[in-house]
């Protein structure tokens, strides 16, 4: 009788050490999926373009993995473990749909992965408005190769796919414009000019490559109200986006608020982020909202909640940008939960805004009892005084000292 395991996204399970398995995608609408497999190494990129393998290309130059049915409502790729280049680290899953098609339209989508020990399955059925997905993985863990269910989204289509895993996409030649034509000008976004500015940052402490999942944290208390209201938050929400816009493993920001109490607002990419604060919780509001007091620990167990439980990842880690005035009083609470979170592959990044009472914010640096070093923090007079250099090479100060520590340590694998 064959075993059948059935994941959930985030879940992964052991597959072999070595022989031959079929990875095999299926779905039931009329949807035309461009699907492709990504062969990377350690830092997270193809070694060559050979090493895509596609409609187009359909084996790369071990010859371990084959693309061997390409039909309407079926994808099927072979892999021969044992073949597998040892730089290759990870084989990813993904397809994309031409056009303005989004995923919402596509029924019955399913990876299968078949081996001697049985199958092992995963449904996605939570796609939405996503042009691109990541799928799921087969990836080498100490001596054997495991399955990761994935079932993200990506920010575009096939050539943004492509690129982020190092494949180079050539322009198609566009015709000449007559001369009598007026030629449509190009219009770069806020977002777009942050993110060359985020990546000069990303360069200079050598992580350019590194994808994470990024989110940020809104303090919402009553002392934050001319903030919100001069649009100081709004400016710092889009030097944030532009982060997840060039870091995040799908170009996606998740974003907190928090008073007394709290709330997860939808997450956002760099297409949509106008008025994005006036439209989700545009002031502090003691009635009928958040409440107005500083209340960390709530939002704090939330987010851990959401990355370790909901939505579990061990291949990239969460890298959280916490912006508050101060007013912080749990420092019992606080510290506990950093010390508990330090297990977790999530790293904590604390902006203060203003001179105010950060209380064990200011002593993380010496905070006791942590596996590993999980935050950092800072604080700020003024945010729309910093340039967006200094500030972006202050978020990332101490970030890539925490991957390496997290890597050696096993916290990332």
């Amino acid at each position: 009788m064959t075993n059948i395991v059935s994941l959930q996204k985030g879940g992964n399970t052991i597959l072999a050490e070595s022989g031959t398995i079929t990875v095999e995608l299926r779905w039931s609408s009329t949807s035309i999926l461009d699907v492709s497999s990504f062969l990377v190494g350690a830092n997270g990129k193809v070694p060559s373009d050979a090493y895509m393998v596609f409609y187009n290309q359909e084996t790369e130059p071990e010859r371990s993995v084959w693309l061997t049915t390409n039909e309407t409502n079926k994808v099927v790729f072979t892999i021969q473990l044992e073949k597998l280049s040892p730089t290759i680290q990870h084989c990813f899953f993904t397809a994309t749909l031409e056009g303005n098609a989004t995923f919402a339209t596509v029924q019955g989508l399913s990876i299968t992965v078949k081996s001697r020990q049985g199958e092992v399955c995963y449904q996605i059925d939570d796609a939405t408005e996503e042009r691109a997905l990541v799928l799921a993985e087969v990836y080498r863990h100490q001596a054997t190769f495991k399955f990761r269910a994935i079932g993200r989204g990506f920010n575009g289509g096939l050539k943004p796919l492509a690129e982020s895993y190092g494949v180079e996409v050539e322009e198609p030649e566009v015709p000449s414009i007559p001369s009598s034509e007026p030629v449509q000008e190009v219009h770069l976004t806020k977002i777009d000019l942050l993110k060359k500015k985020v990546s000069i940052s990303l360069e200079k402490k050598k992580i350019g490559f590194e994808k994470s999942r990024i989110a940020v944290v809104f303090d919402a208390s009553g002392s934050m109200t001319q903030l919100y209201q001069r649009g100081t938050i709004q400016r710092a929400f889009e030097r944030v986006l532009a982060v997840a816009a060039c870091m995040d493993d799908n170009g996606e920001l998740d974003v907190w608020f928090f008073g007394s109490k709290f709330m997860k607002a939808r997450s956002v990419t760099e297409r949509d982020f106008e008025d994005y604060i006036q439209q989700t919780y545009p002031v502090p509001q003691m009635f009928g909202g958040l409440g107005s007091g500083n209340n960390e620990p709530p939002v704090m167990k939330d987010i851990i909640r959401h990355y370790v439980k909901k939505e579990p990842r061990k291949d990239i880690p969460a890298y959280i940008i916490f912006f508050s005035d101060g007013g912080i009083y749990k420092d019992k609470e606080i510290a506990k939960i950093l010390i508990d979170a330090s297990q977790h592959n999530i790293f904590w990044q604390f902006v203060g805004l203003g001179n105010a009472n950060y209380g064990v914010l200011q002593k993380l640096d010496d905070l006791p009892g942590r596996f590993i070093d999980n935050a950092d923090f800072f604080a700020l007079d003024d945010l729309d005084k910093i340039t967006d250099e200094e500030l972006y090479d202050r978020l990332l100060n101490e970030f890539p000292q925490w991957l390496r520590e997290a890597r050696a340590k096993g916290i990332l694998h």
